[in-house]
């Protein structure tokens, strides 16, 4: 059965990326979550005035891979101790997140981030919200990394 959740951890085009690579990801989409402006653009996300973090909203068969599994994959790949930063970018909108639409999702979320918190010497500061919003990125920020091998990624995908 198909489930949904959106996972944010710095650039969504190596997000994606990544998220792309794993099997049972049904899709991603690339865009703005939990902002406070109806449908950014990147330049007005990018001010850090709209409060919105990059996001990829991930489809993923359940059957094939568990939300436990999926946040692992991201997890491995980012620091969720870094606030409002990942690699080289730093500004709100690069926050580590996980936004749910599934209420029973949440306490899966959190008990995943305490466990991976023994990991770690620093304090987590990954935020775990329902999702209040998304809105779609620009067309030409999805699947950026398909659409130029080679492109700017602060996630090692080799």
């Amino acid at each position: 059965m198909n489930k949904t959740i959106y996972l944010a951890g710095g650039c969504f085009w190596g997000v994606q990326a990544l998220l792309d690579r794993v099997p049972g990801v049904v899709a991603t989409e690339v865009g703005y979550a939990n902002g406070t402006v109806v449908n950014p653009s990147y330049e007005e996300v990018c001010t850090g005035a709209t409060g919105a973090a990059e996001t990829v909203f991930v489809t993923y068969d359940d059957e094939k891979i568990t939300l436990v599994s999926l946040l692992r994959v991201l997890f491995d790949a980012i620091d969720p101790t870094t606030l409002n930063k990942q690699g080289p970018d730093i500004g709100t909108q690069y926050r580590s997140g996980i936004y749910y639409v599934d209420e029973k999702d949440k306490a899966i979320c959190e008990e995943f981030l305490s466990r991976l918190q023994h990991a770690w010497s620093a304090p987590i500061v990954t935020e775990v919200l329902p999702l209040h919003n998304f809105y779609a990125a620009e067309e030409y920020h999805q699947k950026y990394l398909k659409k130029n091998p080679g492109g700017y990624c602060h996630i090692r995908l080799d």
